[in-house]
């Protein structure tokens, strides 16, 4: 674990609400003999009912918070996949509607429904499954405010629709659920949770030896690949310890996306690789970040409800559970690619570059949505479909399929 950046220093309301977690969570620990997953922590830290990250009422998005997403960057990414967004709507038929995951201030829904009214391609409602009743409100407003006539239009859910048609979109909300931390001791597995250590959280491994995640561990073996010097994923690397996350929340997403798609796209949005690359020598810490007043650092047990944790995406475990529930896979590529072949540059250009005062803060917003020093390279896109058979705009050139 790497030392801490200088961070801020929280407000005393906001360190009342971390203790008031920490006791929660030692409480959970005391129930449970003293150690749990830390599967079981992130969920606790990141979404306990009003104590956790995502359901306190902390701000979280944009300069006031810990993070900026594509959204708050700049309404070029919601433009920009409105075009992909009405192909979808398009090849569905009229009765589709959108359904977006963990939607954040609102903003790409609202970007995304003000375009989609200009180029004729509303969905006839737009719903928004939110975990956060602050950030619903949030939503709420934003429409309100900015777009009431489209506010009728965006329904919010509290559980999955038992059947969909259109397009689903996530857009950094795999990053965002609950990972499992194994370890790899040579031929020996564990999983590493937290324990109650000097009155603090610490880390505590305790052997693996059954059971789907030992499964999946096992046939991961990073450990392996390292040792081997295999040319396809590094140079041979003796490592005694190799720790990494294992996602099975997203597999289970995967899962109940495909069982209530009838007909229709999904499009997830993140940061992340294929299996080869996630489970790198190179990775042998794993990918674990928290993000605190824009600052990232590697201690999970920092004020606990206050800062984000996330971990990358291991697309190909994505794509793998995806596939074997029925779907089939429409693209994979770097965000980069994705909007440039949605026509995100037109989009620019349709304010005149003489005009510098609009021109050059769109131009700079688009810079950080596709350079490779910064969203456009580490950043995916990958859809899934069912019943669509058209090639996705958003997927004409670019795709790295094979690197999954």
């Amino acid at each position: 674990m790497q030392p801490l950046p200088a961070l801020p220093i929280p407000s005393e309301a906001a360190l009342r609400h971390s203790r008031a977690l920490k006791e929660l969570i030692h409480a959970e620990l005391a129930a449970a003999g003293g150690w749990i997953s830390f599967e079981h922590y992130m969920r606790l830290v990141l979404y306990a009912p009003s104590m956790g990250y995502y359901s306190g009422g902390a701000a979280k998005f944009g300069e006031a918070g810990d993070f900026v997403t594509a959204p708050e960057i700049s309404a070029l990414f919601g433009r920009t996949l409105a075009r992909q967004a009405a192909q979808v709507l398009e090849l569905v038929d009229d009765h589709a509607d959108i359904l977006e995951f963990g939607a954040g201030t609102g903003k790409l829904a609202l970007d995304l429904l003000l375009e989609l009214e200009k180029l004729g391609s509303l969905p006839r409602r737009y719903f928004i499954l939110e975990v956060s009743a602050e950030l619903q409100q949030r939503q709420r407003e934003l429409f309100e405010r900015a777009a009431p006539h489209l506010a009728p239009r965006v329904v919010w859910l509290e559980h999955l629709p038992p059947a969909f048609d259109g397009l689903i979109l996530a857009n950094e909300v795999l990053d965002a659920m609950p990972v499992h931390l194994v370890a790899w001791h040579g031929a020996d597995l564990f999983e590493r949770g937290v324990m109650i250590k000097g009155g603090d959280f610490a880390w505590s491994d305790r052997p693996l030896v059954e059971g789907v995640l030992f499964e999946i561990a096992r046939e991961l073996n990073p450990q392996a690949d390292a040792a081997s010097g295999d040319v396809s994923r590094g140079v041979g690397n003796d490592i005694s310890e190799y720790v990494s996350e294992i996602n099975l929340s997203a597999r289970h997403f995967m899962h109940s996306l495909a069982a209530v798609l009838q007909r229709g796209a999904i499009i997830l949005i993140d940061y992340g690789f294929g299996r080869n690359e996630y489970y790198h020598p190179q990775r042998a810490c794993g990918t674990l970040m928290c993000h605190y007043r824009h600052l990232a650092h590697d201690d999970p047990f920092y004020l606990p409800g206050l800062q984000d944790i996330t971990s990358h995406v291991d697309f190909s475990s994505v794509a793998s559970a995806a596939i074997g529930s029925g779907l089939e896979l429409q693209g994979y590529t770097t965000q980069a690619y994705f909007l440039i072949n949605c026509g995100i540059t037109g989009i620019l250009a349709q304010t005149r570059a003489e005009n510098t005062r609009d021109y050059l803060p769109l131009a700079n917003q688009l810079q950080k949505l596709v350079s490779p020093a910064e969203m456009g390279e580490l950043f995916k896109v990958i859809a899934f479909g069912k019943h669509i058979h058209q090639s996705l705009t958003g997927f004409g050139s670019g795709d790295k399929s094979r690197m999954l």
